[in-house]
């Protein structure tokens, strides 16, 4: 009995780690999505919209082809959905992804709300500097 309750906690520690896993691998199809500037621009153009490929092309200068590259490793990182019919590829915006990857970087706001308090304790300081 003792051994199948180390089983079990082992196993839910398992399954644990595995959730674990797989949240840091979106996060980082997310960020490394989000560290090109012409797959940011495509978010922007998809936020409130839902575009074709070929529309979304138009704003650059580059092939079809090379958007929908860009396009895949938006929809890897759960950013983009594809609705395909045929040859037509309806795209559309899913923030989710983003929403996830803003509350990893709230946990680090401490860091620069810190920063932004001494700086405001500092401006009279300067205030008074810049007066005599």
């Amino acid at each position: 009995m003792v051994e199948y309750g180390m089983t079990e906690v082992q196993s839910n520690h398992e399954v644990a780690q595995t959730v674990m896993e797989q949240g840091t691998q979106s996060l980082n199809k997310v960020f490394a999505a989000l560290s090109d500037p012409t797959r940011r621009r495509i978010l922007e153009m998809l936020d409130g919209e839902e575009l074709l490929v070929s529309q979304l092309s138009v704003p650059f200068d580059v092939s079809i082809q090379a958007i929908s590259k860009h396009i895949k490793v938006l929809v890897s990182a759960g950013l983009v959905t594809q609705e395909r019919t045929g040859r037509v590829s309806l795209c559309r915006l899913d923030a989710g992804p983003i929403s996830e990857a803003a509350i990893w970087i709230n946990q680090y706001s401490k860091y620069w709300q810190n920063q932004f308090e001494t700086l405001v304790a500092f401006l009279p300081d300067i205030d008074a500097e810049e007066k005599s």
